[in-house]
């Protein structure tokens, strides 16, 4: 572990003092003067170009490189001296994932999977060191071709080649891994396995837009949902089936760390237009159901919930199940019953595949739970409330409508046009002070950053060169709206504090996120985003926990010469770069899309290629070519 750091310097404004009005005049115009010749004369605009980041001055040129750099040298570098030194963990934590550590949570229940839910490290638990990449680590493919590929180097697992070679999850070639797009029951490939479902409910239509993906494997299901315009949100457990959310993600696929246990999933209610278990063995039928009625609130109004694997089609299938005939008829009668008691219409059973939907409203299933005993509607829930919220046995009220044919919570727009229409809730006036005019502003104001990040400051962002995004505080998901139309996906996320359901406005425009509190580590692995966009973030959190801890998580996720954006007061900024010297990142400040006379900067940072070394705990494999 490397060396305990200082905690960060909080960034505080100064109070204003009452003084007479001609002071206050003259001082302000002095401090606009001189404000106006300092911008003249040291404004900078950032430029990266497919290779290189230059920041273009009027005496100067300092490039960012952002090249490929696969080869060993040296790390006595005095550039990176400064007042704070991180130094690399030791190789054993190049795969830590600070919030499910093995270890650590051994400490807790193992009744119903909770010791496999978010255990975040104490304060003296928390790591201050750089999260080494394992030896012989590369840049991964580029999309589309990262779907079928990944390095070996990047992600050294060969279980799942040998326990899953029957279904076709993955196979080993040489230096890579191959992705054949098998699944637990889709070993003949995802694709006519989805094209099952698409004869079954509308899946190409622009209806179905977010899906979720309970206990996925490798992702398959995801990933050739994509070539659909469905966006999926996958998730599984850090468990035995070693890295295969890692899998996910190193081939461009969404996916989280995440169980279904006693917490409720960081979604909000009415997120998802599909959610998907495919041999996912989630005990839905106990625990009173708890963990369908979490399904159930996480779907929209009109969603489809699609099961396969036991116990469907178990007539079929008992014997290679090695499972008593009774017990798997049990098991499907007693999932039959409660989707029925949910309210749901099974929609249709055929082969290996039961689908059913949930109801547009909830008119008629408050009658019926007036004769239902359970599960009974919960009364005064907020279900949107999912950061440390423990699930209930009961069923996340709709929004109130006036008529049977009535959404509940509101029509949405089909895909593509969702990503830029005006949201239900918006319409419906649930966000205070959102309106639809200030809705649409805010989606031409971020298709005006995003245009200028293209143009002026990280020009690959244009070519393809990034493929997963993170956006720390994503407000109403305008920057992700920016680039729908590119083949990058975005994770937003949004702070579980923030008084108004944001992250429900981005899922109804067709995009996919979680709640974060980034005091705390995501729930992914290391080197699993290739650009982070934070606006804002340091701001924000500089007075609820140490900002230094958040750039640690922030390097623990970048991929190796990956990208970060930091929009902020200049104030913060100046702070926040000298930090992100100790971390090897080349980094430089550019001006707000409006010009040198706006407060808010830009930081422009690139990570370097680094990896771990084998031989020694403290030795660090730098590559600078």
């Amino acid at each position: 572990m490397g060396k305990e750091l200082p905690v960060s310097p909080k960034i505080h404004q100064t109070d204003g003092k009452k003084t007479n009005l001609p002071w206050i005049i003259g001082t302000a115009g002095l401090c606009f003067f001189f404000y106006i010749l300092g911008s003249l004369q040291n404004s900078s605009t950032v430029k990266l170009e497919s290779t290189k980041v230059a920041v273009v001055r009027c005496n100067s040129n300092s490039p960012l490189d952002f090249g490929a750099h696969h080869t060993s040298v040296g790390t006595n570098d005095d550039s990176y001296a400064q007042d704070i030194v991180l130094e690399p963990c030791d190789i054993k934590y190049s795969e830590y994932t600070p919030c499910e550590d093995l270890d650590r949570s051994l400490k807790f229940d193992r009744d119903r999977l909770i010791y496999r839910e978010r255990h975040c490290p104490t304060k003296d638990e928390k790591l201050h060191c750089l999260i080494p990449a394992p030896p012989g680590y590369k840049n991964p493919f580029p999309w589309p071709k990262s779907r079928d590929y990944a390095w070996y180097a990047n992600v050294p697992h060969k279980e799942l080649t040998v326990e899953k070679a029957i279904q076709n999850w993955i196979q080993y070639e040489g230096d890579k891994f191959h992705f054949p797009g098998g699944g637990t029951m889709f070993s003949n490939g995802a694709d006519t396995y989805i094209n099952n479902i698409k004869a079954l409910i509308p899946l190409t239509d622009g209806y179905i837009r977010t899906a979720l993906d309970t206990g996925c494997g490798v992702a398959s299901w995801g990933a050739y949902l994509l070539k659909r315009d469905i966006l999926t949100m996958s998730f599984a457990p850090r468990d035995t089936h070693e890295a295969q959310v890692q899998f996910a993600l190193e081939r461009g696929v969404p996916a989280i760390i995440g169980v279904m246990a006693s917490q409720r999933l960081p979604y909000p209610a009415r997120a998802f237009d599909m959610a998907h278990c495919s041999r996912c063995l989630i005990p839905w039928k106990d625990y009173d159901g708890i963990y369908l009625l979490e399904v159930d609130r996480v779907l929209r109004p009109g969603g489809f919930w699609i099961l396969s694997g036991p116990p469907v089609n178990w007539k079929a299938h008992w014997k290679g199940w090695q499972r008593t005939q009774e017990d798997l008829k049990q098991e499907m009668d007693a999932i039959e019953d409660l989707a029925a008691r949910l309210c749901w219409k099974k929609v249709v059973e055929k082969g290996d595949l039961a689908i059913w939907q949930k109801p547009w409203n909830h008119i008629e299933c408050v009658k019926k739970h007036k004769e239902v005993l359970v599960p009974q509607i919960c009364k005064g829930d907020d279900g949107d409330k999912a950061w440390y919220t423990k699930m209930e046995t009961c069923i996340t009220p709709l929004p109130k409508v006036k008529r049977k044919k009535d959404v509940a919570g509101g029509k949405i727009s089909k895909w593509p046009a969702r990503a830029t229409a005006v949201p239900p809730r918006i319409l419906a006036g649930t966000l205070p002070g959102i309106t639809a005019e200030s809705f649409n502003a805010d989606t031409l104001l971020w298709a005006e950053r995003v245009a200028y990040y293209k143009s002026s400051l990280i020009t690959p962002l244009a070519q393809g060169r990034y493929r997963n995004i993170m956006d720390m505080n994503s407000g109403l998901g305008g920057f992700a709206a920016a680039l729908a139309s590119d083949n990058v996906w975005v994770m937003n996320t949004v702070s579980p504090d923030s008084k108004d359901s944001n992250l429900g406005v981005i899922f109804e425009r067709g995009f996919i996120g979680a709640y974060q509190d980034w005091c705390e580590p995501f729930s992914t692995y290391p080197r699993t985003y290739d650009l982070i966009h934070a606006n804002g973030i340091f701001s924000m959190y500089q007075d609820r926990c140490d900002i230094f801890d958040i750039l640690l998580e922030m390097d623990r996720i970048l991929r190796p010469e990956g990208a970060v954006i930091i929009r902020d007061d200049l104030e913060v900024l100046n702070k926040i770069k000298r930090m992100t010297n100790g971390f090897q990142w080349e980094s430089k400040l550019a001006d707000h899309e409006s010009g040198p006379f706006n407060s808010e900067k830009i930081l422009v940072a690139v990570k370097s290629y680094w990896v771990g070394a084998v031989e020694s705990k403290r030795a660090l494999d730098m590559t600078t070519s």
